[in-house]
């Protein structure tokens, strides 16, 4: 798990969580630093990688099952990008050769240049999931996400740079 803004808040809330934790010191400059930083902190071998977005509240595993299954059955590509009525999504499973591939770049290089790169990397899971296209990424999304669902969501509180 990678961190970068609210780096406490969160690692206090994951610290029972039999996970791995990054952290992006430059988590400011955008995603594409985090997906480095998290795959960089990968050990061992594996069949696929999912890089998950923590904005995406609604994902649930029955989503990341629908992903899985259609890694598994690709008839190409390195990477399965889940495209909701002509929109990218996430998250997205990547196998060993799309890793490699973004730690050998010299480079800031996240999935999302590698997709428009190098297409032929890249399987398109189309799907009608609308949980693939759901994130937070603006505090209108946020209040919106709230009044469809009626949970109470809260951002967290800016923290000090250390």
């Amino acid at each position: 798990m990678v961190t970068g803004y609210a780096r406490n808040a969160i690692e206090d809330q994951v610290q029972s969580f039999s996970v791995t934790l990054a952290h992006n010191e430059a988590h400011a400059q955008g995603q594409e630093g985090s997906v480095r930083v998290g795959l960089a902190a990968l050990n061992g071998s594996f069949d696929a990688i999912f890089i998950v977005p923590s904005d995406q509240p609604l994902i649930a595993a029955g989503d990341l099952t629908e992903l899985i299954g259609a890694f598994k059955k690709r008839p190409a590509g390195h990477i399965v990008v889940p495209v909701v009525h002509g929109q990218r999504g996430n998250p997205i499973p990547l196998d060993e050769v799309a890793h490699s591939q973004i730690l050998a770049s010299g480079t800031n290089l996240g999935c999302r240049h590698l997709i428009e790169r190098q297409p032929e990397l890249v399987h398109v899971h189309e799907t009608a999931n609308t949980r693939f296209i759901t994130d937070l990424d603006t505090p209108d999304d946020v209040r919106s996400l709230a009044q469809r669902t009626g949970w109470r969501l809260e951002l967290p509180a800016l923290e000090a740079v250390k």
